[in-house]
């Protein structure tokens, strides 16, 4: 499996990614939902959907419209069970940022039919993520995150966690009543609105403003 590196140089083995689903209202409501307060939707990408900063998206020959869900990236330091949102930050090694490449097509075709999200979340380099800033550089339960991604020089999401839905502690909280959480795994907390599709020559730049930036190319 391949190693996360944080900004000290130190690393940590890629584990499981969960994803947040529509975490962001305006993000929400341009995805059509009719998701209630309170529900949440989880998904799933695998170690192998990992790509470091200078890597690349390789868009599938089997999707025709690839989005980007630029992201706050949390990755957990230590084994994590039944946590309460008071502990959360206890638990987290550090924070990065990410894109979500997701396959809008094939997203839609499973919600359309009432199936999983596995592949249209989960395929072959669909995780980009930038080097890891080590959790004692944040004051504790920091809330106020910025970040941005280019493409192509072009702004195209700009958004701060004071507007997500649930919180990075709440989601720590929710995610450890469900799963054994461990070191290495990633959460990727939502995007903003604004996602829309990727193309081959696509030069992205993500950035979590003032702490790393994450550099893409699209193949």
């Amino acid at each position: 499996m391949p190693n996360l590196k944080f900004t000290d140089g130190r690393e940590i083995q890629v584990g499981t990614m969960y994803g947040i689903g529509q975490n962001y209202d305006k993000h929400a409501k341009e995805m059509g939902s009719t998701l209630k307060r309170g529900e949440k939707i989880i998904f799933i990408k695998p170690a192998s959907s990992y790509v470091p900063d200078g890597g690349s998206i390789t868009l599938p020959d089997f999707s025709n419209e690839v989005h980007h869900e630029v992201e706050l990236v949390v990755v957990i330091g230590k084994e994590c069970k039944d946590v309460t949102k008071e502990q959360a930050w206890d638990y987290i090694a550090g924070f990065a940022v990410g894109i979500d490449a997701t396959l809008r097509d094939l997203q839609k075709q499973a919600k359309d039919k009432g199936l999983p999200w596995a592949i249209a979340k989960g395929f072959r380099t669909s995780a980009p993520i930038s080097k890891i800033v080590p959790v004692k550089e944040f004051e504790r339960n920091k809330n106020d995150f910025t970040f941005q991604l280019k493409i192509n020089g072009e702004l195209r999401q700009f958004g701060n966690t004071q507007d997500m839905i649930y919180s990075v502690e709440e989601l720590i909280e929710f995610l450890s009543s469900v799963f054994d959480l461990q070191a290495g795994d990633i959460i990727f907390t939502g995007t903003p609105e604004g996602v829309g599709k990727l193309n081959k020559g696509d030069k992205l730049e993500a950035d979590l403003i003032n702490l790393v930036k994450l550099n893409v190319n699209i193949n």
